[in-house]
């Protein structure tokens, strides 16, 4: 029997989601504000943030415009707080990349006030959830926070999300992948039957990624970019409003949140990190159980990752040059007392996520490099 209550933040008040979303959401947004503080920060964003602006303004809005300079970070988010309490907001509009969403429902929350989030790639699911990563001013990760509640309103324009790099649809697709390897890993015990079905969710989205998102990167007027566009931004973030901690994050996050203390030649997305996380993680499985389907489980990801030009490796990652002792402390870090590597059902320490990190490393390099051979003969 089920002794303790839970709390569920499982979902945005409204979703709009289609080719001509935004149009619906100017309907809708005098009735949630009338003076809202709108967040971005890429230089590439800049002119869609411009137009939206400018078409709230003919509606009579009172936009304030601001940009991020950081990743979500504190001293962004206290700055930008302090503007939006100071010129009387009644709501902040994030629109962007994951970060810039986090950023805003969190200055939302700290305000108390209601958050809109119009993403502009197809990254991550941050658009949906109640929570927010926050980082240092170089991009390393701190802790998450758990917010009040999940966004008033969410667009999902699919002529917005369209425009994004190529890069980032394939990066979502390995952060909604990590749905299913790490919640049901971590769930295995439970019987919450809301953790079994959202556990089964994952399942399903992963089933559809699999099937659908290489032709959703060569094709984005496709039906199969639609599903997976929303299932790496919308049906993942479902998964762990439904699910709860247990469908959030294990193995592969904390290993992204360990990397993203180390130096890198060229910065990874999110998704690419948690990629690499998955077969970190499915490398400890192997290790700790013997279990010889996570192996099987490890070569197929691989495949798939390597399909979507995905970085599957330290190298690909940009961590060639990184010293074993550098990886010593983002192991270190991965395995603090409160990281997300304790929700798997086995103990991990820092000797032990070396040893699957290194390992991971040499099994990637010898499937590519088998990889290449058969590409060479053909």
């Amino acid at each position: 029997m089920q002794t303790n209550n839970h709390l569920h933040r499982i979902a945005p008040e409204k979703v709009i989601r289609g080719e001509k979303a935004w149009l619906e959401a100017k309907t809708l947004i005098p009735s949630i504000c009338q003076k809202p503080l709108l967040l971005g920060r890429s230089k590439c964003t800049k002119e869609i943030r411009n137009i939206l602006s400018s078409e709230l303004n003919l509606i009579g809005l009172n936009v304030i415009q601001e940009e991020l300079e950081y990743d979500c970070c504190e001293i962004d988010l206290k700055r930008i707080y302090s503007i939006a309490k100071y010129s009387s907001c009644d709501a902040i509009i994030a629109c962007g990349g994951g970060k810039v969403l986090d950023s805003g429902k969190l200055i939302a929350n700290r305000l108390n006030l209601p958050s809109i989030t119009i993403p502009l790639s197809a990254s991550t699911c941050a658009g949906w959830t109640a929570l927010a990563n926050i980082y240092s001013t170089k991009g390393a990760f701190i802790k998450d926070e758990v917010l009040d509640k999940c966004p008033r309103l969410l667009v999902f324009d699919y002529n917005f999300v369209r425009e994004a790099p190529k890069r980032t649809l394939a990066s979502g697709i390995a952060d909604a992948l990590a749905k299913w390897y790490e919640a049901s890993i971590s769930s295995i015990k439970s019987n919450d039957a809301l953790v079994q079905q959202a556990v089964q969710m994952a399942r399903i989205l992963r089933d559809q990624l699999l099937i659908d998102s290489k032709e959703a990167l060569k094709n984005p007027d496709s039906l199969a970019w639609i599903k997976v566009a929303e299932g790496c931004s919308l049906t993942a973030g479902l998964i762990g409003g439904i699910g709860g901690d247990k469908c959030r994050t294990a193995g592969a996050h904390a290993v992204h949140n360990g990397l993203t203390q180390l130096n890198f030649k060229e910065k990874s997305l999110h998704g690419e990190l948690v990629g690499f996380g998955i077969l970190v993680q499915l490398t400890i499985e192997e290790l700790l159980t013997k279990n010889q389907l996570a192996l099987q489980a490890r070569k197929q990801l691989i495949q798939l990752l390597l399909d979507l030009d995905l970085p599957t490796n330290i190298q690909s990652l940009g961590l060639s040059s990184t010293k074993k002792q550098d990886l010593e402390k983002a192991c270190i870090f991965a395995c603090k007392i409160d990281s997300e590597i304790h929700n798997l059902p086995f103990r991990v320490n820092k000797n032990i996520l070396m040893k699957a990190l290194l390992d991971s490393n040499k099994l990637d390099l010898i499937l590519n490099k088998q990889r290449n051979l058969i590409q060479d003969k053909g």
